[in-house]
């Protein structure tokens, strides 16, 4: 036979033909590489867990000493595990503390901010992904450049401006402050890119108008941005200490942050066992809420940087 090279050699068997030589012959795979693998998967789970040790040693740290007494919170050498768990330590900061008007303020602040910053962020984000009038693309860069803008910079005029108007020392002061964000409107707007536009242009052919496509349409189908965007305001609204440290000077309206703070006015006078119980319990709600929709956050996160 000539061309043995081309020639293609047939095998009959029962259950059919089968060619020899029209497949390219499988790669072995190098003995060191598969040996390496096991090794570099280990080395990144031991990495991982020595860097959530890390992360989660501060917070360990500030619940065990929660619940020792105030003479052994700074013990040296440290004692992670105190011998006797002072449990006391949560009665003495309700009674001797307002702890409850504290929780009551900062959970009014947060849930009324992270609801105005839900509603004005994704209607406002539905006009920059779904509406086209001129200037629209250079506006919205305009307004997410702000995120960039520290609020230090324009903290003193923004203060004036709240005087005048007569909200300082109101919650109404930190919630017109905080109702608006850029970073939502970003996250919300990504996020709608993602949502196919034929059906936005289906509803309108049923007569649908561009607020009823928001409310019955995009929001239904958003859920996964909308409880990211609600952890972040909300974490960010309750551990918020500057802005009420400004506006807020009665001590009735203090939050959680500032009730907290006067615990350490006077350094040698403090009892850091029930500061940092009061400071144990501030971190409850926060937890409660990450771990109840922590499904939706990293959904809504992982996929509002993607369009569809």
């Amino acid at each position: 036979m000539s061309n043995l090279t081309e020639a293609m050699v047939t095998i009959e068997r029962p259950g059919g033909l089968r060619k020899l030589g029209s497949s390219a012959p499988r790669p072995r795979r190098a003995a060191g590489a598969s040996k390496l693998r096991p090794a570099g998967r280990i080395l990144m789970y031991v990495l991982l867990a020595i860097a959530a040790i890390g992360l989660l040693a501060p917070f360990f740290w500030m619940v065990m000493s929660s619940l020792k007494t105030a003479n052994e919170v700074f013990s040296v050498p440290i004692v992670w595990i105190p011998e006797t768990f002072v449990w006391q330590n949560y009665v003495d900061i309700w009674t001797e503390s307002n702890m409850l008007t504290w929780i009551r303020n900062t959970l009014f602040l947060a849930v009324s901010v992270t609801f105005l910053q839900v509603l004005t962020g994704s209607f406002a984000a539905y006009g920059f992904a779904r509406m086209r009038f001129p200037g629209r693309d250079v506006l919205f860069l305009v307004y997410v450049g702000t995120i960039a803008v520290p609020w230090q910079s324009y903290m003193i005029p923004q203060f004036i401006l709240l005087s005048d108007l007569k909200v300082s020392n109101t919650f109404w002061s930190i919630i017109l402050l905080q109702a608006f964000g850029a970073f939502g409107v970003f996250l919300m707007k990504q996020y709608y890119e993602t949502i196919p536009e034929e059906l936005s242009e289906a509803a309108r052919l049923d007569g649908l108008s561009e607020y009823g496509i928001w409310r019955r349409i995009m929001l239904p189908l958003s859920i996964p941005a909308i409880a990211s965007l609600s952890l972040l305001t909300f974490v960010n609204t309750w551990n918020d200490y500057l802005g009420p440290l400004i506006y807020l000077r009665d001590p009735d309206l203090w939050t959680i942050q500032l009730g907290l703070k006067s615990f350490v006015s006077n350094l040698y006078d403090t009892n850091y066992a029930l500061l940092f119980a009061g400071l144990t319990i501030s971190v409850i709600p926060i937890a409660i809420i990450f771990l109840l929709g922590q499904k939706y956050f990293v959904e809504g996160i992982a996929t509002s940087g993607m369009k569809g």
